[in-house]
């Protein structure tokens, strides 16, 4: 399956004051551009899930995702990679599309960012107001390097 996303920062906040979000805690068992993988527990769900390296603009990869119990990703976490992804999760709709705003804590904490997954690279979508600076692409905002270099030390 290919993931297409684009990538925004988020500066202010104040949009979110009225939304309830979700905890997300993931590790990488491999944190290798070309083929990373990840456990996350999300809410009250887990997930195993390959990604493989991103096109030249960054919108698109490979994505293999499958659920799993959270007692199984809770003993998978124990042996990934140094480095915990801690954040909280809002999902606001947009017109047709919806975007999921990541709140980081921990290492990361100040961080924010917005995703939206897209049909294609050049579908269009409302973008909006509370959308800052377009990061697709950035190596720096993906999880996987934001595990190993973390917000607080840029």
């Amino acid at each position: 399956m290919q993931e297409i996303e684009r990538k925004f920062l988020i500066t202010q906040t104040d949009f979110l004051n009225d939304l309830n979000g979700f905890k997300i805690v993931q590790g990488y068992l491999s944190s290798d551009p070309e083929r990373n993988v990840r456990v996350r527990i999300k809410g009250n769900h887990a997930f195993l899930t390959v990604k493989g390296i991103s096109n030249q603009s960054g919108t698109s990869r490979f994505e293999w995702e499958k659920e799993i119990e959270v007692s199984e990703a809770q003993e998978l976490l124990k042996i990934c990679l140094p480095g915990i992804i801690d954040k909280t999760r809002f999902e606001i709709s947009a017109g047709k599309h919806l975007f999921e705003v990541d709140v980081f804590e921990g290492e990361n904490k100040g961080l924010i960012i917005a995703e939206i997954e897209l049909e294609n690279e050049n579908d269009f979508f409302q973008k909006p107001e509370w959308l800052g600076d377009e990061v697709t692409g950035d190596v720096r905002y993906y999880n996987s390097y934001l595990v190993n270099k973390p917000f607080k030390e840029w």
